[in-house]
């Protein structure tokens, strides 16, 4: 079947109601082709009729423990002064806050709780290694971070109350690139100017997609929660000084730069064609181009969090027989939520793979990667079906606490059975 061609950017709209198609309110292919990383697009009724799992004192909880990475963001609007606290806070500190223009963000909350965990299923159209986080923000009537751009694409969803958004959206446009100089003595990166092209109020349950560098510019328009998926961005210096320790670790250090063909030079303080020839074949002895060892890097790369969280080795460590029979009698194996996971097929072989564990790479069968990679949850039966390979990867992820049975506490430090 032949592939439509692709709207033109001048018939695209800014906005759609996605009631009768929810998330997208498009088939998700139509979005990648047309909005992804090209055009923002404000989503009515993503979620139709969404309720919050979670309310703003959860927010502010979760903001007092040790481990959460939250923020406070209060907006001084007579003296036009921002200041940012870092938690965690102090539970007797979010009574006395003021009634107005201040925000309270928190990061990594589906890692804290599973059912903003569960909202990234609807999120199955993007690759889930690319997926960070979900922020929470709560902000009071008039709360805000500013007028900003963020270096990588996000998905704004109201949750609860109603938040005016306003959007630079020249460039999708066709009228230039807006402006991204920074306003000079304040501790958030700020525009310095901001001149909107769109401006909405979102209710529960409306999404706003907002490419790369965007300029936006979120106010509470009353007590509200918004959710933003954030995709997993690296720069290129990022993605380089990686691969370069990378690289540096594994570096043969018989592997020099070598000039056994060398004729006398024309002059000695030259550093000819010839020399640089050898330079590059000299890093090409590295093999930085080998697509397998690029695959292996990357997938170790992208499966290693950027935030302090981790799992942690339960103990004592339950043993093989163990662990099977509780399977076998209905217990599940829960993926610690700071543990990701990708998969990478084998060049070469077609029923073998990798699979990435924060970081660590692991060959397995194709089947089995690609049965670990999908599932948060593992019962008996998705066990039992795991080759003697992938099920003894399982015992050993368990026992470094990338998996946990049922009933184990989980990364907030509660059991099964307790609520936030």
């Amino acid at each position: 079947m032949p592939t439509r061609s692709p709207t033109t950017a001048s018939t695209l709209a800014f906005e759609i109601d996605a009631r009768a198609k929810p998330p997208l309110g498009m088939p998700a292919a139509d979005f990648l082709r047309d909005y992804w990383q090209k055009r923002p697009l404000l989503i009515r009724n993503a979620f139709p009729d969404f309720e919050t799992p979670v309310m703003p004192e959860d927010l502010a909880g979760l903001a007092c423990e040790e481990g959460a990475l939250s923020r406070i963001i209060v907006h001084d609007k007579a003296n036009d002064g921002w200041t940012v606290r870092t938690g965690p806070f102090a539970e007797e500190e979010f009574p006395g806050m003021p009634h107005q223009d201040w925000t309270l963000l928190v990061q990594d909350v589906d890692k804290w709780d599973p059912d903003i965990r569960a909202l990234l299923d609807h999120f199955a159209f993007l690759p889930r290694w690319r997926i960070d986080d979900v922020m929470i923000s709560f902000a009071a009537p008039g709360g805000s971070v500013g007028a900003h751009i963020d270096q990588y694409d996000v998905f704004l969803l109201q949750a609860h109350g109603h938040r005016r958004w306003q959007i630079d959206a020249s460039e999708a446009l066709g009228n230039g690139v807006p402006s991204a100089e920074f306003r000079e003595g304040v501790e958030l990166k700020l525009l310095r100017e901001f001149h909107p092209t769109h401006d909405w109020v979102l209710g529960p349950g409306d999404m706003l997609y907002l490419p790369p560098t965007v300029p936006h510019h979120g106010v509470a328009e009353d007590a509200c929660l918004t959710f933003s998926v954030g995709m997993r961005a690296p720069s290129a210096g990022e993605l380089l000084g990686d691969f370069v320790d990378t690289l540096l670790v594994d570096a043969d250090e018989s592997v020099r730069y070598r000039d056994d063909d060398l004729t006398p030079p024309k002059d000695p303080n030259e550093i000819d064609a010839e020399a640089m020839r050898r330079a590059i074949a000299g890093l090409n002895a590295l093999r930085m181009n080998d697509p397998e060892r690029l695959g292996d890097w990357f997938g170790r790369f992208m499966t290693l969090y950027r935030s302090v969280g981790e799992s942690l080795n339960p103990d004592p460590p339950r043993s093989r027989i163990e662990v099977e029979f509780d399977l076998q009698q209905g217990a599940a194996l829960q993926r610690h939520p700071w543990t990701r996971v990708a998969w990478r097929r084998n060049d070469g072989r077609k029923s073998a793979a990798t699979l990435y564990v924060a970081g660590q790479t692991h060959a397995l069968p194709l089947a089995d990667a690609r049965a670990l990679a999908a599932a948060d949850t593992l019962d008996g039966e998705t066990y039992a079906a795991l080759s003697p390979e992938g099920q003894s990867l399982v015992l050993d992820l368990l026992a470094q606490g990338h998996y946990r049975l049922d009933g184990e506490d989980d990364a907030t430090g509660e059991s099964d059975d307790d609520e936030r």
